[in-house]
């Protein structure tokens, strides 16, 4: 049996501060060498190889594959003056900054931590790189702000992995 990796890509862009980005969204086909199976191209939509970093290994007859997500650790940032007013407006901005990017398919999981120090939440990006994870959370309002402050690392999961 055979694995091939492969994100259909739908044609649309979604715009948020000048920025161009086009939505995806991941599958996994498998195959066999007698049998091919056929991507159907309605509904406007595209099979295209990624540059996603993925690994595959077999465990009995079971064959797991492994991509590279991105961890963003949103800290807390040096500037936490902002009046009651500006904190709403940043924490508004902030929200609608995640759900953008959720919409267009670059982060698996977000949310926040509970009574913590220094952290304040998590972003987990499906981005082919640590760059543009690390740059699209540098777009949140409450980061340019000085409100939160970003932390951005590698992390491996068994692709398409959900939370149970």
């Amino acid at each position: 049996m055979h694995i091939l990796a492969i994100t259909l890509l739908k044609i649309g862009i979604y715009e948020k501060n000048c920025v161009c980005f086009i939505a995806v969204s991941s599958a996994i086909l498998y195959f066999s060498e007698s049998r091919t199976n056929q991507i159907d191209n309605c509904s406007k939509e595209v099979a295209v190889k990624t540059k996603h970093e993925t690994f595959s290994y077999n465990e009995g007859d079971t064959t797991y594959v492994m991509q590279k997500y991105f961890l963003v650790v949103l800290k807390k940032g040096p500037n936490r003056t902002h009046s009651q007013a500006e904190a709403d407006a940043l924490q508004k901005q902030h929200m609608a900054h995640i759900s953008w990017l959720d919409k267009t398919g670059k982060i698996s999981v977000a949310g926040p931590s509970e009574d913590h120090e220094t952290v304040a939440g998590f972003l987990l990006f499906n981005t082919e790189t640590f760059k543009e994870a690390d740059s699209l959370a540098r777009l949140d309002p409450a980061v340019k702000a000085g409100r939160l402050e970003v932390e951005t690392m590698p992390w491996w999961a068994t692709k398409g992995s959900v939370l149970k």
